[in-house]
């Protein structure tokens, strides 16, 4: 084997479904969809750059990304992308303004520069998005990943929590299969890895991923470490589940030492945009009809507290160190391991992609930077996932069974199931055995009625969405999440009793197909149970 050791870096990119729709017209903006298109400005069109310069340098460089097939689609919306160049472009106005307002006095000089900062790089983005990439994300990853540089991982098709609706199984035979002619439209293949939604494991989810041919997925720590048997290699090697699943568990102490590293009170404060700061007048463009504040992308403050200016410069020298001290340290664990293993260790890396930008600004030049150093590293190498596995001995993989378990708060998915939320399952669990229901029942419906049942299924997808009882947990964005989730169920319900009475309405169906227009060749089939 030509290393000792491995470390992969692996990604989740994904957001609730935000797409609000009024007509082709109405460009307005909700908080929602402003999410989206910061992870587009902030997450997306970085790590594309990022990408580029890495490979333009000839750095070697090993990347997987879990797109989730609700982020696929909202990249490839021409509604949504419209809007996004509408709000890019207010920005840019938005950023003469302040480089005027900020301009000619001395006490203004460090924001004037910052100012310059931000507005450059929203201009330029805005210009690679359009014409470079064409409008096109999804393109330009799939140039990498024809390259070998970058590894895909599948996931569900609403990012469903799987272990809360492993009670149906035609359920997770929806979430599984529906993305899958999605990833190779866009993708060109069928993506070996499975990402799991708050990597929530439980064993009814392991069948499926055979049936649909994926070779493994990604755990929290403990999912491994407490499995029965336990790992005798612990994390740094991944096992085998009794039905061939392959398993890679996330190093704990990477996630931990990173997350307090972007804490570090010099990186600008992404959270602290002046479009909450400054007088109405002056945010005029970023205000909704009822007086609601948008984010501008124009922020100035580090993470200090109080009023220090942000410096790029230093900023960017602080990120050089950490990552430095990130493959020293991920090197001393694996050297340490590789004492009572005769195989290479890895540590693998995982976590959300807005982590990496959206939210720590400079998390982008954190992983240039990685990637960068590392080949002062003789013995390490960044690979994606499944390039390690393959370079394993896969028939001498110790097989366990692994333990229930999640990421985020306790690890035992609190944050999907606590009192701010459960009300959501009974209604979703009796939803989801009528979808079956209305599947056995109507198998060869054509016509308003199959479109009616399409559109069943989507709602019970969006409903199944894991975002919503995690937005509730968390406190953000309350009420959306909870329209998002009554409406849903709201819309299913309507469509399953109009199907009973034999009428439904035409007009309605087709608002609301254009509302959720996720899916546009969803098979209402694939709830059916198989035989």
């Amino acid at each position: 084997m030509e290393f000792r050791y491995a470390i992969s870096l692996t990604l989740e990119a994904h957001l609730p479904f935000v797409r609000e729709y009024t007509g082709d017209n109405d460009l307005s903006l909700t908080g929602e969809e402003v999410r989206f298109f910061e992870t587009l400005s902030l997450t997306f069109l970085p790590l594309l750059e990022t990408l580029e310069r890495l490979d333009s340098d000839h750095i070697p460089f090993r990347l997987g990304l879990s797109v989730s097939p609700i982020i696929m689609y909202m990249l490839s919306d021409e509604h949504l992308i419209d809007k996004y160049l509408c709000y890019t472009e207010k920005q840019i106005e938005f950023g003469r303004q302040e480089l005027e307002r900020t301009a000619g006095e001395k006490t203004f000089n460090e924001l004037n520069k910052l100012t310059q900062f931000h507005y450059d790089r929203i201009v330029n983005r805005k210009t690679a998005f359009t014409e470079r990439y064409e409008k096109n994300i999804l393109k330009a990853l799939d140039f990498y990943r024809q390259k070998g540089k970058l590894e895909i991982l599948a996931s569900c098709a609403t990012n469903a929590f799987i272990p809360f609706i492993s009670h149906n199984q035609e359920s997770i035979q929806a979430q599984i299969e529906i993305p899958i002619s999605g990833y190779r439209r866009h993708f060109y293949s069928s993506p070996q890895g499975f990402w799991l939604p708050g990597l929530g494991w439980s064993p009814a989810v392991e069948s499926f991923l055979q049936s649909y041919n994926f070779s493994y997925t990604i755990l929290d720590a403990h999912g491994l470490l407490f499995g029965d048997p336990a790992p005798e290699k612990g994390t740094f090697f991944p096992a085998r589940t009794p039905n061939g699943t392959y398993i890679l568990a996330r190093d704990f102490y990477a996630v931990q030492e990173i997350d307090q590293m972007a804490k570090d009170g010099i990186f600008l404060d992404n959270d602290r945009d002046v479009g909450y700061e400054l007088s109405p007048k002056l945010v005029s463009r970023f205000l909704s009809a009822e007086g609601e504040r948008h984010k501008t992308g124009y922020r100035y403050w580090t993470h200090s507290g109080g009023n220090t200016v942000y410096n790029p410069q230093k900023a960017f020298e602080k990120t050089s160190g950490y990552a430095k001290k990130f493959l020293d340290n991920a090197t001393a664990r694996l050297k340490e391991a590789s004492k009572h293993m005769k195989e290479a260790p890895i540590c693998l890396y995982a976590n959300n992609a807005d982590y990496f930008g959206r939210f720590w600004h400079e998390g982008m030049q954190f992983i240039e930077t990685l990637f960068r150093i590392a080949c002062e590293y003789k013995d390490l190498q960044f690979l994606c996932p499944s390039e390690y596995l393959y370079k394993q001995d896969l028939s001498s993989l110790q097989v366990i069974a692994p333990e229930f378990s999640s990421m985020e708060y306790n690890g035992y998915a609190e944050t999907w199931l606590d009192d701010s939320n459960d009300w959501i399952y009974r209604h979703l669990a009796h939803s989801m055995e009528r979808m079956t229901e209305l599947a056995e029942r109507f198998p060869d419906d054509t016509g308003l009625k199959e479109r009616a049942l399409n559109q069943a299924a989507r709602e019970i997808l969006l409903a199944q969405s894991s975002d919503w009882p995690a937005l509730l947990y968390k406190q953000d964005s309350t009420e959306y999440a909870r329209t998002q989730a009554e409406n849903s169920l709201r819309n299913f319900t309507t469509i399953y009793e109009a199907l009973g009475s034999n009428y439904i309405s035409t007009e309605w169906l087709t608002n609301l197909e254009k509302r959720h227009n996720i899916f546009p060749n969803i098979n209402y089939r694939v709830f059916r149970r198989k035989k």
